[in-house]
């Protein structure tokens, strides 16, 4: 998905991953950025942030995800950071906050990750 929505990695770690995705060809019928597309940007930064967190011999796969939606978007690009609530040995939990090109907020999201292994 993240070749197909055109998302970008722009910084990556287990406190806090960035990213941006381009509002066209992710919209919906009215024209707007589609949720679903904020959905999975939000829900990309944070599970790229949790597997970070969880190590290359554990994985981090998606326990939960919500998010509000905030304003419409009908161009440009939209911004993604996802920071770290908790970071445990078998949870992590991130807040993902999504803005347009002027900076306002679009979407808040946060998404908890089981982390399996060991």
């Amino acid at each position: 998905m993240i070749e197909r929505l055109g998302i970008e990695l722009t910084h990556v770690d287990p406190e806090r991953t960035t990213g941006s995705m381009p509002v066209a060809g992710n919209t919906q019928p009215a024209g707007l950025l589609h949720g679903g597309a904020s959905v999975t940007l939000a829900e990309t930064l944070g599970s790229v942030a949790a597997q970070q967190h969880a190590g290359p011999t554990r994985a981090a796969v998606g326990l939960e995800v919500n998010a509000t939606h905030h304003r419409g978007v009908r161009s440009g690009s939209v911004h993604g950071e996802a920071r770290a609530l908790h970071r445990g040995r078998s949870t992590a939990a991130y807040e993902i906050v999504v803005t347009d090109d002027a900076g306002r907020r679009v979407c808040t999201a946060r998404l908890t990750c089981m982390i399996l292994g060991d």
